[in-house]
């Protein structure tokens, strides 16, 4: 099939690998403009097109896709369908309707629950049991549209946003490639009416470590908030970022540091960090950082 494809981070690239490899025909891709990064502040290509560029692929990145000049520059493309994962723009009405077959989008939850910009990190963050990878046509609504494949995953309990998102991102692109294989054959799913809720953006705000709150749920804030942004508390003054987590047996003043191997008691129960990082240093594993930081059991941690 003639596709357009439209991603931008490090999710989005094996499903443009994926598509390359099934033989596809890659029209163009779209993704968001190079920004300023690193100690230069030198634009810096987004994966997405860093990828498209090593295959060979042409590459747009708009600011916008509202203007008429953009709308027919997409609709010359004369796809057949315009598959779209983690590409950070709203798509008007006019790009949508464009291709042949319309616009897919590969969303990282089981729709109607997390629709919207973080469902990876939310799923964590709120307990499911599991996730998953739906392959939904698009329409003018945020995810409203209906569902052509989906396929679910448990998520591990000791999973981390970031280990989860590489498992989704692998499993959107075999999933696409089905849903392409198929198109046409798939009976569209609407999506229920009930069991909606919205994956808000993370804010930074989020990542401090309240350690008054109970075990189970600081565990999931520091699993679902790793990587990116991570959540933090401070160990004598310094800010350390907690990346890793699982409960622990125990219990003390919360924020409070019940042995030599940083069990930390919170306002019920307890949780043992397995990966930490301080300001300014790489992340580490639990024994490695003990190693260098030892950190004296009965110290309090401040969130």
């Amino acid at each position: 099939m003639r596709i357009i494809f439209m991603g931008t981070p490090d999710f989005s690239v094996p499903v443009l690998d994926a598509l390359v490899d099934a033989g596809h025909d890659i029209a163009c891709v779209y993704c968001q403009p190079p920004r300023p990064a690193g100690r230069g502040k030198k634009d810096r290509p987004t994966p997405v097109h860093a990828r498209a560029a090593a295959l060979g692929l042409d590459v747009r990145h708009p600011v916008s896709l509202k203007s008429p000049d953009e709308q027919v520059a997409f609709t010359a493309q004369g796809a057949d369908v315009a598959v779209v994962v983690a590409y950070g723009l709203i798509l008007p009405q006019p790009v949508l309707d464009a291709p042949r077959h319309g616009c897919l989008n590969i969303h990282a939850s089981l729709l109607p629950r997390w629709r919207g910009a973080a469902p990876i990190h939310r799923a964590i963050m709120s307990g499911d049991a599991e996730t998953g990878i739906c392959i939904m046509q698009m329409e003018a609504g945020l995810d409203t549209g209906p569902v052509l494949l989906r396929e679910t995953t448990p998520i591990g309990t000791d999973e981390t946003t970031g280990q989860l998102h590489d498992r989704l991102s692998q499993m959107g692109a075999a999933l696409i490639v089905r849903a392409l294989d198929q198109l046409g054959a798939l009976t569209p799913e609407p999506q229920p009416d009930t069991g909606v809720t919205y994956a808000s953006k993370i804010d930074k705000a989020e990542a401090k470590i309240d350690w008054t709150r109970p075990a189970i749920d600081i565990d999931r804030q520091i699993r679902g908030l790793s990587p990116f942004p991570g959540a933090w508390t401070e160990i004598d003054g310094t800010r350390v970022k907690l990346l890793g987590s699982t409960l622990a047996e125990g219990s003390g003043p919360p924020g409070a540091v019940l042995d030599a191997a940083l069990t930390i008691a919170c306002g019920a129960g307890a949780i043992s960090p397995t990966r930490l990082q301080r300001a300014g240093k790489g992340a580490q594993d639990r024994a490695t950082f003990l190693r260098g930081w030892p950190v004296a059991q009965g110290t309090r941690l401040q969130g």
